[in-house]
């Protein structure tokens, strides 16, 4: 070991001690100053302590959370102006009031109408057929075309005459 790393080991060690001693000090307080980096190589940071809330002061708070809860039900459960009243009426009769909402049931369709459903999409689907035989298909075209093309991709291009070359004199 040089005994330059043996002097940069004691300036850390006594850095941590200095502040320590500061912590002693000032009786347990952390000063945010003091523990920032002490030395180049060596952070020293306070943990953040656990923060212990109460039952009084979680009683309190869920109270005022419900204070503000009902507020904004009674807000939105608000009556509306005269000019919406009057056009709210004429587009739905008035419905009596709901109590608290219900769970869902879970709803099933009956045998009558799966038996319908299932006759529409039989329905569909011979249409759909009837249209398709009818009209015929793009693979089939593009069968036909390639059968009448291929006699034509078999003949040879057509030559280009070639320049006669100069001749020139030796």
């Amino acid at each position: 070991m040089d005994y330059q790393d043996i002097i940069s080991m004691l300036d850390a060690e006594i850095g941590r001690l200095k502040e320590a001693r500061q912590l002693l000090l000032s009786s347990g307080k952390v000063d945010v100053a003091l523990t920032k980096v002490t030395t180049r190589n060596q952070k020293a940071v306070a943990a953040p302590k656990k923060r212990v809330m109460s039952s009084e002061a979680r009683a309190r708070i869920a109270e005022a959370q419900r204070k503000r809860w009902a507020a904004t039900k009674k807000q939105a459960s608000a009556p509306p102006a005269k000019a919406t009243k009057k056009a709210a009426k004429k587009a739905a009769p008035a419905k009596a009031k709901k109590s608290a909402p219900k769970k869902a049931a879970k709803r099933t369709v009956s045998p009558e109408a799966r038996k319908r459903m299932a006759d529409a999409q039989r329905k569909r689907w011979a249409t759909a057929k009837k249209l398709k035989s009818a009209t015929p298909s793009k693979n089939a075209a593009q069968k036909r075309g390639a059968r009448k093309a291929s006699p034509v991709k078999a003949a040879p291009a057509a030559a280009k005459p070639k320049a006669p070359k100069a001749e020139t004199p030796a």
